[in-house]
């Protein structure tokens, strides 16, 4: 008796954690989307916001976590673009402990190494000059093991390509082998598989863009 009872327990057990699951999966597949369209301020904070509120309730997933500290990430981007410098720690600092657990939870990861590049060139653009010894170095070495961790990984030569294209050829930047890395990420997007319908699949607006430029 008690062994069955204890069988319909875990019976039961399961289906909550499937319907959980399920539940999880839907209210990220909404969203994860908006990832690589999204590019206005309140966009990217409304973006983020709704993936930390899943991550609040999800605790053990590692991937909303990353999807709002990526999109603090853009808009930090966005902010340096328009110049306002002032404005981009205030996002890194929000940013940060989400990259964080993120990487707590998920260890090894290509795709949180190159938002970790990502967190890194940001912190260094809010003040260039008297970062760049430290934040500079820090966000080429988390490229070069997201490259290691996943060689086919699309989003790698996306943003090798981005540091490319806009760093002086007196520095080591090359227009040419810029584009050259944007057209390899265009490839490697045209065959690159996520492990589901809510793994990291962005990049294809930016490529697009970043091939149009002379």
């Amino acid at each position: 008796m008690k062994k069955g009872f204890f069988v319909f327990l875990a019976s039961c057990m399961m289906t909550v954690t499937f319907a959980q699951s399920e539940k999880y999966i839907k209210a990220m597949e909404a969203l994860v989307p908006a990832v690589d369209t999204t590019r206005t301020m309140e966009g990217l904070t409304e973006l983020s916001n709704s993936f930390e509120r899943i991550a609040n309730a999800e605790k053990t997933q590692w991937l909303p976590y990353y999807y709002a500290a990526l999109c603090q990430v853009n808009m930090a981007n966005s902010y340096f673009q328009l110049q306002q410098l002032d404005k981009i720690d205030p996002i890194m600092e929000k940013a940060e402990p989400l990259l964080i657990k993120a990487e707590e939870l998920e260890k090894n990861n290509s795709e949180i190494f190159c938002l970790k590049k990502m967190f890194n060139t940001g912190k260094m653009m809010a003040d260039p000059m008297n970062r760049y010894m430290t934040y500079g170095p820090a966000a080429s070495q988390a490229l070069e093991t997201a490259k290691g961790l996943d060689a086919g990984n699309p989003r790698v030569y996306l943003l090798e390509g981005i540091d490319k294209y806009y760093t002086p050829e007196q520095y080591g930047g090359s227009k040419t082998q810029g584009k050259e890395l944007f057209a390899e990420a265009a490839k490697k997007l045209g065959t690159f598989k996520p492990a589901s319908s809510i793994h990291p699949s962005w990049g294809a607006s930016q490529v697009k863009y970043f091939l149009t430029l002379e």
